[in-house]
């Protein structure tokens, strides 16, 4: 494992704001060079001014997740910079429609392209150096819906990511590596992904006259007063550090949301329908 992070180098996607802000401060804090990655350009030049004040290197690179170029960028950016990689966060995610049965094709291909591309193409561009040199960690940013029922793009795209970093993780005990993986499922925390749409490219857009309906205002509104009302990114930043000098697959910011996947496990040993689930009531 990772015995001590201080002098390695960490890549934190969606780094400019909200929980990837707050894993590079925390990795800065513990000595670690940082490539902060994010698409928004100004606001990642100000993130990573802020995390050059704990005294160490940063890398500040504009990327979109979503495009295998220019993750390959970020990859050479990295390893030209600081010859390798250890800890990875793909972070990177954006919310998309939170209304029932919302199937735009456009949007469900960007939130899909962003929250499990970006996750992939990770993968892809930092993986193979890190099981080369034996020594890394994988962090890959699910949540909560990545366990819970959820007819949306959000949902797809976490369950997917929970699937394929438990994949990672038991590809890489099974082979004996020093390189591990965590899945982060976070709960409610304050950061701005109820207003990812900011970075939705023009073709993902939806009709601009369309109003959203009543359905969709309640559970926009729910949302947004719960994240509000979330735990600090600090506090999950400390929840990651620690997971990966652990190596721990599962990192879980809300047991009492944990709690509630009791009834789909049990649904799933008994072969029984499982109870109608709603964190929106």
């Amino acid at each position: 494992g990772m015995e001590t992070l201080d002098n390695k180098v960490a890549v934190v996607t969606g780094a400019a704001s909200g929980m990837g802000l707050a894993f590079a401060h925390r990795f800065a804090r513990a000595g670690m060079k940082v490539v902060m990655s994010d698409i928004e350009a100004p606001v990642l030049e100000n993130a990573a001014a802020a995390v050059r004040g704990h005294g160490g290197e940063v890398l500040a690179a504009v990327t979109d997740v979503s495009d295998a170029a220019s993750m390959d960028e970020l990859a050479a950016a990295t390893f030209d910079a600081f010859d390798t990689a250890h800890v990875v966060c793909n972070n990177a995610g954006v919310a998309g429609s939170l209304g029932r049965g919302e199937l735009d094709a456009a949007r469900w291909k960007w939130v899909i392209d962003v929250n499990l591309w970006g996750v992939i193409h990770g993968h892809r561009v930092f993986l193979p150096r890190l099981i080369e040199q034996d020594e890394g960690h994988i962090v890959n940013t699910a949540s909560m819906a990545g366990h819970f029922p959820g007819h949306s793009a959000y949902t797809a795209s976490k369950w997917a990511v929970t699937g394929l970093t438990m994949g990672l993780f038991n590809q890489l005990a099974a082979s004996d590596s020093n390189v591990s993986a965590s899945c982060l499922c976070p709960g409610w925390v304050r950061t701005g992904i109820a207003e990812s749409s900011r970075n939705m490219p023009e073709w993902a857009a939806p009709n601009a006259l369309a109003e959203p309906n009543d359905e969709e205002q309640t559970t926009t509104a729910f949302v947004k007063d719960a994240i509000a009302a979330g735990m600090e990114p600090d506090d999950v930043a400390e929840m990651v550090h620690d997971a990966i000098i652990d190596q721990r697959l599962w990192i879980f910011t809300h047991p009492e949301m944990v709690a509630m996947l009791a009834n789909k496990h049990d649904s799933i040993m008994t072969g029984q329908n499982p109870e109608v689930f709603g964190l929106v009531d």
